[in-house]
């Protein structure tokens, strides 16, 4: 008999080949009783997944996003033209981000480009310490690791350059047309579809770990969106042709094009692309720091990376950590 996470895993993946599969059939296969594929099934349930039962059917997955298999991301990313990529599926997580920062505070060797993703993430985070909602197997929780030597300085406008990679993932794969917010956030129709944290470990003026962590709304539970407090969409209303793993080596193969292109030449070749996308141009935006506010009209971001504000007639750039954009009035 498998342990209890195994055998919860295995009867989600029964699940996930689509159809019905009765409790009877799943508890031979397991070696369990029909009233322990039930409990199984309930947690699964509080997980986040939808799952029904069909007298005389038996349980089903409604869930047209699949599951993550390392096997299938390879595929597709090797089809993409690339290597072997250096990709680790997690079933369950307290964070992507959390875990590669952990292997840098532990001294562990990581090759750049190294990637983690989850089926759920029991602590996700956002930026300020916000929450991001991680339920099973409902969206996409992912983390890539890039080492940079030119420093935490170099790294200043890397959001910028994530984003971007985003755009170019869901566009190739989808024909979606996202709007970006700076600094991290991706919009479609004014509603949120996807993040970006980015976090550093480093010197200014030494070599910098970074681990860029992406998360990516796909088909997100009814229950859980309900604790969302701002305007959402997901994949699933936007396209029949969610495919997670294919998702997954779109992503890296266009975010390793992306951190090249920004390893060589920085933002000078992205940022204009980046204001042709941004969701606040020529809006009256308010910018907060934490300590100080200000209200302006939203000019896009500079070639550094920073966003630009029109006040009283005059445009500043402002950089730095702790900037959150709202929509305000004047």
């Amino acid at each position: 008999m498998k342990a209890p996470d195994g055998n919860r895993l295995a009867i989600l993946n029964a699940l996930n080949n689509g159809g019905f599969i009765s409790g009877q059939l799943l508890g031979e296969q397991l070696g369990i009783s029909r009233a322990a594929v039930s409990k199984h099934i309930q947690s699964l349930q509080e997980m986040g997944l939808d799952i029904f039962k069909v007298n005389g059917k038996g349980y089903s997955l409604n869930n047209t996003v699949g599951l993550l298999e390392q096997s299938k991301i390879q595929h597709y990313y090797q089809a993409l033209g690339a290597d072997t990529a250096q990709i680790e599926v997690q079933p369950i997580i307290d964070s992507t981000n959390s875990e590669l920062m952990r292997r840098i505070a532990a001294k562990q060797q990581l090759d750049s480009g190294t990637v983690i993703v989850a089926e759920m993430q029991q602590a996700g985070r956002g930026r300020r310490g916000r929450v991001w909602q991680s339920p099973f197997g409902a969206n996409l929780y992912y983390s890539y690791y890039w080492c940079l030597d030119d420093g935490l300085q170099a790294a200043m406008g890397m959001s910028i350059a994530v984003g971007l990679a985003v755009y170019d993932t869901l566009k190739a794969l989808y024909q979606l047309d996202i709007e970006l917010k700076w600094p991290n956030d991706i919009y479609l129709n004014k509603e949120k579809l996807a993040g970006v944290l980015v976090e550093l470990d480093g010197q200014p003026q030494g070599p910098c770990q970074l681990v860029i962590g992406i998360g990516i709304n796909l088909q997100m539970p009814q229950s859980v969106s309900q604790q969302i407090d701002q305007a959402w969409t997901d994949l699933s209303q936007h396209t029949t042709q969610l495919d997670k793993n294919k998702l997954v080596a779109h992503l890296t193969s266009h975010l390793e094009q992306r951190l090249a292109q920004y390893s060589q030449t920085g933002l000078q070749d992205m940022y204009q692309q980046w204001n042709t996308l941004d969701a606040f141009s020529g809006q009256c935006v308010e910018l907060n720091t934490g300590h100080r506010s200000w209200r302006g009209i939203c000019e896009g971001i500079d070639m550094h990376g920073g966003i630009r504000i029109r006040q009283d007639g005059e445009a500043k750039s402002y950089y730095g950590g702790e900037i959150s954009l709202r929509k305000a009035q004047l």
